[in-house]
């Protein structure tokens, strides 16, 4: 049984901003969650020739410096994550297990060179923090259209989906709770 949800935070965000995620988090998980400083040393999975971050090593370091299988551990860089067989991805998570990864690095809108906007980018960073922290709890990928579980290849779909499970994947949640 899941006790709490620890968020790494690895970013620069405002404490304001991040108890937003929390409380948000915490109203579709139903679980306490707080926002932890994260000590991993996301260097060791750096890729040099791809020039970016292996998120599967990152979450080995997130499980090997967990504190207790009770606790979803849930680690947010800004940082470009890839897996060996995609180019890209937004997180990563453990299915049914204890830890997941989210990167904001290509949820902001300068990524795309398109203006700044901070609500934009706090809106996928929330839904994605859902959908990563959803597969550690058993869920898989949902084919409803406006699902947070529905897999996302590009930041506009991201932007499609709400963030909040549909019913058949909170039905699905709430029996793993």
């Amino acid at each position: 049984m899941t006790s709490a949800i620890h968020i790494h935070n690895g970013l620069p965000l405002e404490s304001q901003t991040l108890r937003s995620l929390a409380e948000k988090v915490h109203k579709v998980f139903g679980v306490g969650t707080e926002i932890v400083p994260s000590a991993i040393r996301i260097d060791r999975a750096f890729d040099q020739s791809r020039r970016q971050y292996n998120s599967t090593a990152l979450l080995a370091l997130l499980i090997e410096n967990s504190t207790s299988s009770e606790i979803k551990d849930i680690l947010i860089v800004d940082v470009d994550l890839y897996i060996p067989v995609l180019t890209y991805v937004f997180g990563e998570a453990q299915l049914s297990g204890i830890a997941a990864i989210v990167s904001t690095h290509r949820l902001h809108n300068q990524f795309y060179g398109l203006p700044r906007n901070d609500g934009s980018m706090m809106q996928r960073l929330e839904k994605e923090v859902i959908h990563e922290l959803g597969h550690t709890f058993g869920l898989y990928h949902c084919r409803q259209f406006e699902c947070v579980m529905r897999s996302s290849t590009y930041v506009e779909e991201i932007d499609l989906k709400k963030a909040d499970p549909c019913g058949s994947c909170s039905v699905l949640l709430q029996k793993t709770l």
